[in-house]
């Protein structure tokens, strides 16, 4: 008891208070504080190459958005292109319904590629604010592979990796993808009609690299998920 009667806070066990205060500071220093939100650009392919696949394909990205969506510290932003030119980026948002929302109202128009703007676009946000990766989603190539290759060194200088999903079998396409993947130290995937299951797991891992970066995927690995182990194989 103290003169006025009260309970001192170290009365009846000062030791034991001081060893707890001790041991709440040093986990503190240990706890890394919350990371800020990851930032993950989402480019898809709306031209008319893609129209027969189209449905299939809403469905997988909107399996996609989902499953990225349940990762926490992300933020994404879905860029399109299709017709004469157009090529337009959504706001950042956390919330991966309003994205998918947006993707089911995009229908496919006759246009040529335009990777060089969503390459360029992603070098031009991430020198504003840093994003952790790309993922295309395209079939097709009708660039000039050297102006795509100089952009994705750009991005790969910045420390973006491009995570690169092919649908079909373009030869001169794959070239291409490979080349920005490499450039970007990110990975290259061949989509088939059976594969959309093997999709959704890829996107997830890429949702969760952009999230929490490398230690997530190999947290993921260890802990036996598929995605998580193809896309740390590659990054390797």
């Amino acid at each position: 008891m103290d003169k006025r009667g009260e309970t001192s806070p170290d009365a009846g066990g000062g030791q034991s208070s001081r060893q707890d205060i001790s041991a709440f500071l040093t986990e503190a220093r240990q706890t890394r504080p919350l990371a800020e939100a990851g930032r993950l650009v989402i480019a898809l392919d709306a031209t008319m190459s893609r129209q027969p696949t189209w449905d299939r394909a809403c469905a997988i990205q909107g399996e996609m958005f989902t499953a990225a969506g349940a990762v926490g510290r992300l933020t994404m932003q879905l860029v399109y292109f299709r017709g004469f030119g157009e090529c337009a980026a959504s706001k950042w948002v956390a919330d991966a319904r309003s994205l998918a929302a947006l993707m089911t109202r995009i229908d496919c128009r006759g246009g040529q590629t335009q990777i060089r703007k969503v390459l360029r676009h992603t070098i031009d946000e991430t020198r504003r604010k840093k994003v952790q990766a790309l993922v295309y989603i395209g079939d097709c190539v009708e660039e000039s592979v050297d102006d795509l290759c100089a952009r994705a060194g750009e991005l790969g200088l910045l420390g973006v990796p491009a995570f690169i999903f092919q649908e079909g079998g373009d030869a001169h396409a794959r070239v291409a993808f490979q080349e920005i993947a490499r450039l970007t130290k990110g990975a290259w995937f061949q989509l088939s009609d059976a594969s959309a299951g093997d999709l959704a797991e890829l996107l997830k891992a890429a949702a969760v690299y952009a999230a929490g970066g490398r230690p997530e995927l190999e947290r993921l690995t260890k802990a036996g998920d598929r995605g998580a182990t193809r896309l740390l194989a590659h990054l390797r």
